[in-house]
């Protein structure tokens, strides 16, 4: 076969038609790293996994439950008998074993290795959520310091693409937690996340309402650009009408958006509430200058970025923080009158242990969401790092429309295409969307946290 590729090459074809593009290259090198990317995640991760390191890198210990013998020898009771035992002896009742609240029980520790993690809820969704942000990063910052050396003029940035996967990766590991409480029997979590999503409803339509002069998202910005872009191609048609109407259903599903947003973010803001509360406790023994416009935006954008690099610092932290639930339990089971029956206290303490790889989500997934909508809100929107000088956005004009067959002008109407979203969807637009989309989710995250530092501080306590 490859001879009679070789030959049909040879007969006649021109040299040309194997050429490759300035354009055709640099998308070729993008294509290869981001096949290259995947490739490794997946031939990587049995071996050699960011997520799985995190959580069993030996650090982060967990608490074992006490057997019902150990339990029997604090209570200073005999060990229970088998069920043949029992049988024989003519007992065939089965009455459960409990002990007194007040016996002097000491958790025993282990550190949580990866066989242990296999068992645990949701832990290959949240290996693999992890994993695939860190090679979007990775991505992404090839794409930035590709773009900076070969200053390509018009070609597409695949990093733009990771990143939007991750952050709908992101908005879907969200979900899956929130149906988790959904599905709960008791339904106070369910109350809790409709209330929310009400008051973010509230509070986006106010954030939408508020004047740009207070909030400089740059969103009626953009706006207005993509509405002036709409109106000279949908004047000649004459449905000019349906641009007020584009723009009000473009309001309505920003806030919808919005508010289902901050539904998913409010048990990961009330849980980073409770382990920095935690984490406070087990670490208690132990001039501004005048920036111009593109320096403030610079600046912002790396104070985010280094602030999401501080949290994940902290991963470590919270999560023992979160694991050290067991302990707390215990002693406040001790102070307390009465007995318990041992299946209660096993159950607690091992439904603690199993629900780590939840809490992991529910803290990194903000994390990673933030730091990719800022990423996005710097390439989209034409913004710099201020590390390297950005080449000039290329203003799109839309190609004239190619004549002949359809079929043999594919990359002709691709092409097309591309050229018109360019001019519609200008980077004002982008940047408006992405900043205001990147302060709500930290906005999400502070009301949550202060709600839940609230609650945990004040009212759990009481």
């Amino acid at each position: 076969m490859g001879r009679a590729l070789g030959g049909v090459a040879a007969g006649g074809l021109p040299a040309a038609a194997f050429a490759l593009t300035p354009g055709m290259a640099v998308m070729g090198v993008q294509v290869v790293v981001t096949l290259l990317a995947a490739s490794l995640m997946q031939k990587m991760a049995p071996h050699c996994s960011f997520a799985r390191w995190l959580l069993c890198n030996g650090s982060l210990y967990r608490y074992k439950h006490p057997s019902d013998e150990e339990l029997c020898a604090l209570a200073g009771k005999q060990r229970p008998k088998s069920k043949r035992d029992r049988k024989m002896n003519g007992m065939m009742e089965d009455k459960p074993l409990s002990v007194p609240r007040d016996i002097n029980l000491q958790l025993d520790t282990s550190p949580i290795t990866a066989v242990d993690a296999l068992v645990l809820r949701y832990f290959l969704e949240y290996q693999w959520f992890v994993d695939f942000a860190v090679y979007a990063g990775a991505v992404y910052v090839f794409s930035e310091g590709y773009f900076c050396l070969v200053s390509p003029a018009r070609e597409t940035n695949l990093g733009v693409l990771w990143c939007l996967l991750t952050i709908v990766f992101s908005v879907k590991v969200f979900f899956m937690v929130m149906r988790h409480y959904f599905r709960s029997e008791e339904g106070g979590e369910r109350s809790v996340c409709l209330t929310f999503a009400f008051f973010f409803l509230l509070l986006a339509m106010v954030a939408l309402v508020v004047r740009e002069d207070y909030l400089e998202f740059g969103l009626e910005a953009g706006l207005s650009g993509v509405t002036h872009n709409l109106e000279a191609i949908l004047k000649p048609r004459g449905w000019e009408w349906t641009l007020p109407l584009a723009k009000l259903g473009f309001k309505l599903g920003l806030v919808a958006l919005c508010s289902f947003l901050g539904a998913l973010l409010t048990f990961p803001g009330l849980r980073l509430a409770q382990t920095h509360l935690d984490a406070l406790r087990m670490a208690a023994d132990k001039p501004l200058t005048h920036l111009s416009d593109s320096s403030f935006d610079t600046a912002r954008l790396w104070a985010i970025v280094v602030l999401s690099l501080l949290r994940l610092l902290g991963t470590r932290h919270h999560l023992q923080a979160y694991l050290g639930l067991a302990e707390r339990w215990v002693q406040r089971m001790r102070k307390e009158a009465g007995r318990i029956p041992a299946l209660e206290i096993q159950q607690k303490i091992t439904r603690i242990y199993c629900y780590v790889s939840v809490v992991s989500l529910q803290y990194l997934g903000p994390i990673i969401l933030t730091l990719h909508c800022v990423l996005l809100l710097k390439t989209l929107g034409h913004h710099s790092w201020g590390l390297y000088p950005e080449s000039p956005p290329v203003s799109p004009v839309a190609p004239p429309r190619p004549e002949g067959d359809a079929g043999e002008d594919v990359h002709a109407v691709v092409q097309e295409i591309s050229g018109v979203l360019g001019c519609i969807f200008t980077p004002p637009f982008f940047r408006g969307l992405f900043s205001f989309l990147t302060w709500w989710v930290a906005a999400c995250q502070v009301v949550t946290s202060l709600f839940g530092l609230y609650f945990h501080q004040y009212l759990a306590a009481s």
